[in-house]
């Protein structure tokens, strides 16, 4: 059971760390084909679509990712320690 709380672990990170470069590189990146962008954008989109159909709209500000990113911090903590248990 521990190999799969480190797999859990590692991939909560993984999602962690993508939601956040998605973030930091819709600011920089203008090109909608740009491969890196697509590739966020496929690994992230599942988390933060079903995110953005439940908050509220605020306009051009996008919430999602940082309740994603709690969301994720929070199955993290109550998680992984119980499945190592």
């Amino acid at each position: 059971m521990a190999y799969f709380a480190n797999f859990l672990s590692i991939l909560i990170l993984v999602l962690q760390v993508a939601i956040i470069a998605r973030v930091f590189a819709s600011w920089f990146v203008r090109d909608p084909d740009n491969p890196f962008m697509n590739f966020l954008v496929g690994i992230t989109e599942p988390i933060l679509a079903p995110l953005r159909r439940i908050l509220p709209n605020f306009g051009r500000v996008d919430l999602s990712p940082m309740i994603a990113i709690a969301i994720l911090v929070i199955l993290r903590v109550l998680l992984v320690p119980a499945l190592r248990g």
